[in-house]
């Protein structure tokens, strides 16, 4: 997967993104993001697409409206107009790709949306078919994942987290440290069906009271497990090429995003090639230092004290090969209320694009603050 480029679908005007080992995508809500990120998703995996669907007895009648609105959800049926453009690597797509030879029923790209949390509302993940068909395809099939995951998955685990067979002992202690602050997950059947409940000393917590940040994190843990954890024979990872995550960060204290960048970095370790949607200004705080420390041919001691980590070998080597990585950085924005799309991946803050100085807006609000508060102290002084 090399690039896509986009132009007159929905509100995208014109996009084109070139994809790098971790691809991070930028811009304000409805600038386009997720439906360009869905429809990459579309285009990737359409036959596994059409034939889960088709399982579920949805009635697609070789029709692209129809199968629109089934996968970007009731009521888009008209987002891929007669002048819409897609170019996927270079090969122009139309709408009859969608109805067209479907022999490749192959999946590649491993979808974590931002409405992760719909999946698990009520702590335990969700059957495809619990949805309307208002909900995305790639929630749905999300939260179907999930559920067979833990399910048949798991094997006799009786925690979630702690899980000395799925995390790193890096990631293990992080997520510890920043995000169940010791306490454990475990799955309770106490009503009926089984439930996530955090254990904290002498007190378990039902999902629904757990904290945002926490309800949050878990189906991205869970989609980690099912990633980079011990095998599993329900889920085949060796089939999943690329990882898309979307805002990684809701919900999340800064020391807690440390958490999800390790895990990202330890995705790319296992050569897949990451997509992030963000509004988090860490991500790109992450990637400018990367793209910095590898310019200047440092070291890796600097990303230990990055993220707060004492040295070890595996750890070592983990961010060793992030420097051999590609980072590259889009930014999604409205003009005249239709959506293009810029490259700012040198993060450049002397740069006189302020596209790129300010990182697509992200650093734009500090910066202003450093200058009014400057400007005011020195009047009084």
């Amino acid at each position: 997967m090399k690039n896509l480029e986009v132009q007159s679908f929905g509100p995208i005007e014109s996009v084109k993104v070139d994809f790098g080992d971790l691809t991070i995508l930028i811009g304000p809500q409805a600038s386009g993001k997720s439906i360009f990120l869905q429809l990459l998703k579309l285009i990737v995996d359409k036959g596994y697409i059409l034939k889960s669907l088709q399982q579920y007895n949805y009635i697609l009648n070789r029709n692209p409206q129809n199968i629109l609105d089934i996968f970007f959800g009731e009521g888009m049926n008209n987002v891929w107009r007669s002048d819409s453009k897609i170019l996927f690597d270079n090969s122009n797509y139309t709408q009859n790709y969608l109805i067209g030879n479907k022999n490749d029923t192959s999946e590649e790209l491993f979808y974590i949306p931002a409405q992760r949390i719909l999946s698990i509302s009520d702590g335990r993940p969700k059957n495809f078919m619990e949805f309307d068909i208002s909900i995305p395809y790639v929630l749905r099939q999300f939260s179907e994942i999930l559920r067979l995951y833990l399910q048949n998955g798991m094997g006799r685990e009786a925690s979630l987290f702690p899980n000395q067979s799925q995390l790193t002992d890096i990631i293990g202690e992080s997520v510890k440290e920043n995000i169940f602050y010791g306490g454990t997950v475990v799955m309770d059947e106490r009503t009926g069906q089984k439930k996530m409940r955090l254990e904290v000393e002498d007190i378990s917590v039902p999902f629904m009271t757990w904290s945002a940040g926490q309800k949050e994190f878990m189906p991205l843990l869970l989609a980690f497990y099912c990633l980079a954890g011990s095998p599993s024979k329900v889920i085949k990872r060796e089939k999943f090429k690329y990882v898309v995550i979307e805002e990684p960060e809701m919900g999340l204290h800064p020391q807690a995003i440390k958490t999800i960048l390790l895990q990202v970095v330890h995705l790319l370790s296992k050569n897949y090639k990451v997509i992030i949607s963000t509004h988090s200004p860490i991500f790109l705080e992450f990637t400018w230092a990367i793209n910095l420390l590898k310019s200047q041919k440092c070291d890796v001691d600097p990303i230990f004290e990055l993220f707060d980590l004492k040295k070890s070998e595996d750890a070592e080597m983990l961010f060793k090969e992030l420097y051999n990585k590609t980072i590259n950085t889009f930014y999604f924005f409205r003009d005249n209320n239709k959506v293009i799309s810029k490259d700012i991946s040198s993060l450049d803050a002397g740069s006189e694009d302020l596209d790129i100085a300010e990182w697509g807006g992200i650093s734009s609000f500090a910066g202003k603050v450093c200058d009014i508060v400057s400007k005011y102290f020195s009047n009084e002084n």
